[in-house]
């Protein structure tokens, strides 16, 4: 393969924002890695403002795939985000595991939803793209909605018991990814991640505090700030509590921003990581 040391993110590109492959790329180059990136889909603006404009890129990524395979193209680390399709998840999961071969690990955040409640305007068919995703990881990382969806169990926003929480981490374990987190759950009370290691076969709970604001694009911050600290070596329970507390302090420094759509401006505060 070429002497590629990057890291390939496979996700949305949004116009108007710090969200998604724009967010993640300022952090993972900061944390020291090089990045590229094929775009999913090309969105004009945040979701949650009602309207938007979206290309979906298959017909690019069906062209994109076999030259980067015919030129020997390889990655450091693959990360996954929102993927418009079924039929495009079929074509990134099946390149990702030609790169799985190679020793390329395969982080996917399986972005859906949040609140309880699926995003607007995605397609019927998007649960059973990101199982198809699942397949393929190393490591998926769903928030609590998105767990949800995957394995049909109701949303509970008063949370869950622990070791429902463990029965969820698992079930979403057996679709295919080794190792699992899930976000934002609350776990017997109190806001939480809940997890599986798959190095040390350890289920676990890491708790947070809360903060009573929403900003897009925190789970693409957190899922940089993962993996960057996992491809140097660090544990996934102690990277993820670094990402855990990136996401705070990054909320704290903004939690007066008038437009919470746009997302958090990384780039003003990147020594904080």
């Amino acid at each position: 393969m070429a002497d590629n040391k990057s890291i390939l993110i496979i996700s949305d590109m949004v116009g108007i924002g710090t969200i998604a492959t724009t967010a993640m790329m300022p952090i993972l180059t900061y944390l020291g890695f090089s990045t590229c990136s094929l775009p999913t889909s090309l969105v004009s603006n945040n979701f949650g403002y009602g309207s938007y404009a979206m290309t979906d890129t298959s017909d690019y990524l069906r062209e994109t795939f076999p030259v980067l395979e015919k030129l020997g193209f390889g990655f450091m680390a693959i990360a996954t985000g929102f993927i418009p399709s079924l039929e495009q998840a079929v074509m990134i999961s099946d390149f990702c595991r030609k790169q799985a071969k190679g020793g390329t690990p395969i982080f996917v955040d399986p972005v859906m939803g949040d609140g309880g409640e699926m995003y607007k305007g995605l397609p019927a068919t998007t649960v059973d793209s990101m199982k198809k995703m699942l397949e393929v990881a190393d490591l998926c990382y769903p928030n609590y909605t998105e767990a949800c969806y995957l394995t049909g169990a109701p949303y509970k926003s008063e949370g869950i018991g622990r070791e429902d929480a463990f029965k969820m981490v698992d079930e979403i374990r057996a679709m295919g990814s080794a190792s699992v987190l899930i976000t934002s759950i609350k776990v017997d009370g109190k806001a939480s991640v809940a997890g599986f290691n798959a190095e040390d076969g350890e289920h676990f709970i890491l708790g947070y505090e809360e903060i009573p604001l929403v900003f897009s694009g925190t789970g693409d911050v957190f899922s940089a700030i993962l993996i960057g600290n996992l491809l140097k070596g660090m544990g996934l329970k102690l990277s993820t509590r670094k990402a855990m507390d990136g996401v705070y302090n990054l909320i704290m420094l903004n939690k007066d921003a008038k437009d919470p759509y746009l997302g958090l401006p990384v780039e003003k505060y990147l020594t904080i990581l």
